[in-house]
């Protein structure tokens, strides 16, 4: 079943018996219309992938993108709460964070997704090492994302060289390909030459 209905709602999710075998976890927070997790799952065979999305309709095109892609789950929910409660400590080797809705306004603040205790949720389900990618097109919340993250002793902030540190660059200098593919939302901003901010987040072992 690509679609998860959990068997309880406080418990974690058993996922061996959710994939059918033992792989390292991807996380894809928000996952849309599943454009993105389907593209990432499908390069890489090797990985388990898992969707999570509060929205039904969203869910139902992430699964129908994903019927014939065996190493993809989703899973209705908010992604705070999954995070939280749902996913094993030390079982989630990358999470990804694209775009996520920035409440621009002072008073709407409080409904952002990454604060000091989502961070904190992250990090006990990130593996030794793992990490954290996101992305956003706007810059006040990505700066107050990356203030966020260099206060948790459990996050290294890996800020990129360039505006897009997903593409692969040959021995020459030039570029030899994107290493991701490009999300709904990432194609639209692009089209509109609007600026588009990336970080990653490698969890540490030591606390600094």
């Amino acid at each position: 079943m690509i679609e998860l209905v959990p068997e309880s709602y406080v418990a974690t999710l058993d996922l061996e018996k959710i994939f059918g075998r033992t792989a390292p976890l991807h996380v894809d927070l928000g996952c849309g219309d599943g454009s993105f997790l389907c593209a990432l799952a499908h390069d890489m065979p090797d990985k388990n992938f898992l969707g999570i999305e509060r929205l039904l309709g969203r869910i139902r095109s992430a699964a129908s993108k994903a019927a014939n892609i065996g190493n993809v789950r989703l899973l209705r929910m908010e992604s705070s709460y999954a995070v939280r409660y749902l996913l094993p400590a030390g079982s989630v080797e990358k999470f990804y964070l694209l775009f996520p809705d920035p409440w621009p306004k002072r008073r709407h603040w409080r409904h952002r997704i990454v604060t000091e205790d989502f961070l904190g949720a992250i990090s006990q389900a990130l593996a030794g090492n793992g990490t954290f990618r996101i992305a956003t097109d706007h810059l006040a919340y990505f700066e107050r994302i990356k203030e966020t993250a260099r206060a948790n002793p459990h996050f290294a902030v890996v800020e990129p060289d360039d505006a897009d540190p997903f593409v692969c660059r040959s021995h020459h200098g030039g570029q030899a390909g994107r290493v991701l593919p490009l999300t709904k939302f990432e194609r639209t901003f692009r089209a509109q030459d609007v600026p588009i901010h990336w970080l990653e987040l490698r969890k540490v072992s030591r606390v600094r």
